[in-house]
């Protein structure tokens, strides 16, 4: 996914530096594909270290060859018997659809190699370090606003359910938000409005909670709760959708909403998380974001829709058109820059 800013690198050291606040977080047991437009970061993309038994190298090959790059850096993250085969038979694939590569670099136990490299005065037998966390370039990423967490479980741990205390809390709200949802679908009901009371209550619930983010200042559990229970009708998902975009403010909004809310009602708020996340260029967490609403609703087509742009490498500035769907997303109409077709099994290793 294309972060949302770019960060320029003058070596091998200065790049491996960069990628954790890349991706979003510090990789392990992973090959990660950069990409650059001349020598600014322009691309990130991270996949699990295959077993030996699997090739998916001609997989990943096609989606970075879709990419808008000028050159890429193949790095894996890991031991030595299980990076090797892994980064080289996945440069040879991205090798023999034109892509240029710059580098192809392991990284173990803090220190990294080139596999490009010959040289023993820049690239010697025993590999060089990586610079330390608090490295100029580490420090020009957290001044450009990107972040580094400690690993990948630590952002599926931004949009895990809260627990304790405030779980307890959020499931008496939860019932006070079903019955009182219950009491104006009757009203709606006996007045003949079709709906339309459920619908203007979603969209006030919506705005109330945007105006509150915007300003720095978060939702009571009775307004989460109900919030989550509107979004269950498919217009005002459809409403929340349209108006969102990449502010971060929309980002917080929704991981807290995702947080707080029962089971039953993650898969909206985690689809609009998923694509202001995904509008920020904030791909990691889109990815999580996707994971937890289709552990919740499998079928929940916005954020099947999501899950095939993630996994195909599509990024928001490829979109040529995004119209808003309807019924819960099941009218979104995507028409993306052509991309190739890649194999279910592999994409939902990405990131």
């Amino acid at each position: 996914m294309t972060p949302e800013c770019t960060i320029t690198v003058r070596s091998p050291a200065e790049l491996l530096a960069v990628t954790p606040y890349v991706l979003g977080f510090h990789p392990a047991d992973s090959v990660v594909v950069i990409g650059m437009d001349g020598r600014s970061v322009a691309f990130g993309a991270r996949y699990d270290l295959p077993p030996p038994q699997r090739d998916d190298s001609a997989d990943i090959a096609a989606i970075v060859a879709a990419q808008p790059i000028q050159l890429v850096t193949v790095i894996g993250y890991g031991p030595a018997d299980r990076v090797t085969p892994a980064v080289l038979r996945l440069a040879r694939a991205l090798a023999t659809l034109g892509v240029r590569i710059d580098d192809v670099l392991r990284v173990t136990d803090g220190r990294w190699w080139s596999y490009l490299c010959d040289n023993p005065s820049c690239c010697p037998d025993e590999g060089r370090p990586c610079h330390p966390p608090d490295s100029a370039i580490a420090a020009q990423a957290v001044y450009r606003g990107q972040v580094a967490l400690p690993d990948r479980q630590a952002l599926v741990g931004q949009v895990a359910a809260v627990t304790g205390a405030a779980r307890v809390a959020m499931a008496a709200a939860t019932a006070r938000a079903r019955a009182r949802l219950t009491d104006l679908a009757g009203h709606d009901l006996r007045d003949r409005r079709s709906g339309r009371l459920v619908r203007r209550a979603g969209r006030v619930a919506v705005q109330d909670a945007e105006r509150r983010h915007r300003a720095g200042r978060t939702l009571t559990d009775d307004q989460v709760a109900w919030l989550g229970a509107l979004l269950v009708n498919g217009v005002v998902f459809d409403y929340a959708l349209d108006r969102s975009d990449h502010q971060e403010w929309r980002i917080r909004l929704w991981t807290d909403v995702v947080r707080r809310v029962e089971p039953a009602y993650v898969a909206a708020p985690a689809s609009l998380l998923g694509f202001a996340a995904w509008r920020a260029g904030q791909g990691a967490l889109a990815r999580v974001a996707v994971d937890r609403a289709l552990k919740e609703a499998p079928g929940h087509r916005m954020a099947g829709m999501l899950d095939h742009l993630l996994c195909s490498g599509i990024g928001p500035q490829a979109v040529a058109a995004l119209s808003p769907p309807l019924g819960n997303g099941s009218a979104t109409r995507v028409r993306p820059a052509p991309a190739r077709r890649t194999r279910r099994d592999t994409h939902r290793r990405s990131l």
